[in-house]
């Protein structure tokens, strides 16, 4: 009895001190990692490292206290042989879905990291994310049943043709995330993109999902379209030109003056309106020289565009409404007629 409880006593102390021990550890590599990173971080300006600091630290922290419980568990000799392979399953499942889990995120924070410096995207699409995350969350499941000896040939087979039927049933679905693929790798649009589609939708691009993308309106409301609809629409990208970044957008305002106005006079009172407008209101570029260009001989008027420039669409409204109620003023200050639609019938 004295010699089992001495077995006993020894288990729990052998258990105990490899427990603290993994404690000690981890938290030791837990200090390392986090003084590695926050130096890293100091000397380039990168947020990959703040990210990996985030995303990483924590998860393998609990992983080598995991992998301390399990080896602790292993020194108790109480267990018998059938309880030690149920203990050895559970934690190489376990290890292996941990590990994948540490993984996605590492490889997720470089490609999002990668994305943002090689492809311009501010907030890479969460569509790149799930698919990483299937493709190594599928791989685990693989290791997981060959280590079992499972066979995962018929798996395999079995996975295709669930997956030809799913594919039959899901079919809106399947065309959803197969358009999302297509306009995350096209950039036709990217997150933070102001867009208009031709059905009337306008917003910023919040996000590409498998499914659907997110638009955030001008009155904050969220408009989610199908990806398959976005990708068929005619889209107008006011936040890009191909490939590269626009750093202001064009306002084009037509107005129309009478045709006896001095045409010359028209130019310098407008001229002065929009350079006015364009260092006065909030979020319009200041040092472009706005252009006036007459270009038809309207029914009723002499027809000319106003050219200014704002460096973000949501200003476009408010420059738009400010510079008609300025120019009116102005014209009527200086006795310039903008006429409306006149028919004159002759009687024969």
């Amino acid at each position: 009895m004295a010699y089992l409880e001495s077995i006993i006593i020894n288990d729990y102390l052998r258990f105990f001190t490899i427990f603290v021990a993994s404690i000690i550890f981890a938290n030791i590599i837990h200090l390392v990692l986090n003084t590695y990173f926050k130096r890293k971080n100091k000397e380039t300006k990168k947020s990959l490292y703040k990210k990996l600091q985030k995303n990483i630290i924590k998860p393998l922290y609990a992983l080598i206290i995991f992998m301390g419980i399990y080896t602790a568990l292993h020194s108790i000799s109480i267990f018998g042989e059938t309880a030690s392979k149920w203990i050895d399953s559970i934690f190489y499942i376990a290890l292996v879905l941990v590990s994948a889990a540490i993984f996605t995120k590492i490889l997720s924070v470089i490609i999002n990291s990668w994305l943002r410096a090689q492809q311009q995207m501010e907030r890479p699409p969460q569509i790149i994310s799930k698919i990483l995350t299937v493709i190594i969350y599928i791989i685990a499941l693989l290791i997981i049943l060959d280590h079992f000896e499972i066979e995962t040939t018929p798996f395999l087979a079995t996975l295709g043709l669930g997956g030809l039927a799913l594919g039959l049933a899901l079919q809106n679905t399947l065309t959803n995330f197969f358009a999302g693929l297509h306009l995350v790798s096209d950039k036709p649009i990217n997150i933070g993109d102001f867009i208009e589609l031709n059905t009337g939708v306008s917003g910023h691009v919040l996000d590409i999902g498998w499914r659907s993308t997110r638009l955030r309106t001008l009155s904050s409301s969220i408009t989610i379209v199908p990806n398959a609809l976005l990708a068929d629409s005619i889209i107008i990208n006011n936040s890009s030109n191909g490939e590269k970044e626009v750093k202001d957008l064009a306002i084009i305002i037509e107005c129309g003056v009478a045709y006896s106005s001095d045409l010359k006079l028209v130019e310098k009172v407008t001229k002065d309106v929009a350079k006015k407008i364009q260092k006065t209101i909030e979020g319009a570029v200041e040092n472009f020289e706005p252009e006036i260009r007459y270009f038809q001989f309207g029914e009723s008027n002499i027809n000319f565009k106003i050219h200014l420039r704002t460096k973000e669409f949501t200003s476009k409204n408010l420059m738009i409404h400010e510079c008609i109620k300025a120019l009116k003023e102005r014209f009527d200050q200086e006795g310039i007629e903008i006429s409306f639609p006149i028919r004159k019938i002759i009687n024969k």
